[in-house]
């Protein structure tokens, strides 16, 4: 139930985040689909406690499980449904930058996983070992809490506005000083949903035209974007070099 609830949070963040911008948004919607990807994330981690508590209870007073064979043939058939929809999901996700549906994938691989671990604990436990049943449990907490952990500090550094890809800011770098009698100054990157969003700072030579400035700042909006397509916007200032 609780992973229903959270493909349909993303299913709710991805359908937001298309909208176009507007009044109020003037970059659009994409962060919404980052905050869902946290929400999403913060409501798993009250998940895992309850699994994990559960689990203990049941340790303490291990009991002999009930219809443990179709337990197992349920767990195989949750597994590897779980295991191909991560795939198809990851597929997209990376395909499209989508941090939201990343989660919705980590999920689905710790479901799979989980099934087909806690698949081998039903059958100790049905072989007469049965705190192996709560062992289950506490693994499958321990898998939510790892995906838990890995989304909710991705999904809040795009929220404060971190971005962190120094081998992209260096391939910028060299692209805008391919122009001729361009200085680099600053390039800052911060990334919305999806895409990127970029500031790039240059020096020219203060003796050139407006034109030829509008030019040399074409160039480069042309090159980056060609090279990278998840950049959607990019801000190019100019100031005349000191030199």
């Amino acid at each position: 139930m609780s992973d229903a609830f959270v493909s349909l949070l993303v299913w709710i963040g991805l359908r937001a985040s298309r909208k176009a911008a507007d009044d109020r948004f003037h970059f659009g919607y994409y962060k919404i689909e980052s905050l869902v990807g946290f929400v999403a994330g913060i409501g798993l981690l009250g998940v895992g406690a309850a699994v994990l508590y559960r689990s203990y209870l049941a340790f303490l007073d291990p009991k002999p499980l009930t219809l443990p064979a179709l337990a197992l043939v349920v767990l195989l058939a949750a597994g590897s449904i779980s295991m191909y929809r991560a795939v198809q999901m990851r597929k997209i996700a990376g395909k499209y930058n989508l941090s939201s549906l990343k989660l919705d994938a980590n999920n689905a691989i710790k479901d799979g996983s989980a099934s087909f671990l806690v698949f081998f604990t039903v059958l100790a436990s049905s072989l007469g070992f049965h705190f192996m049943d709560a062992i289950g449990g506490m693994a499958v907490a321990l898998f939510i809490f790892v995906v838990c952990y890995v989304v909710i500090k991705q999904t809040f550094l795009v929220l404060v506005d971190a971005y962190h890809n120094p081998e992209l800011v260096n391939e910028i770098v060299k692209i805008v000083g391919a122009e001729q009698g361009v200085k680099v100054k600053d390039v800052l990157l911060r990334a919305t949903g999806p895409y990127v969003q970029g500031e790039i700072h240059i020096e020219v030579d203060p003796s050139i035209t407006v034109g030829q400035l509008d030019k040399i700042k074409s160039n480069i909006d042309r090159s980056v974007k060609q090279k990278f397509s998840g950049i959607q916007r990019l801000v190019i200032s100019a100031r005349p070099s000191k030199d």
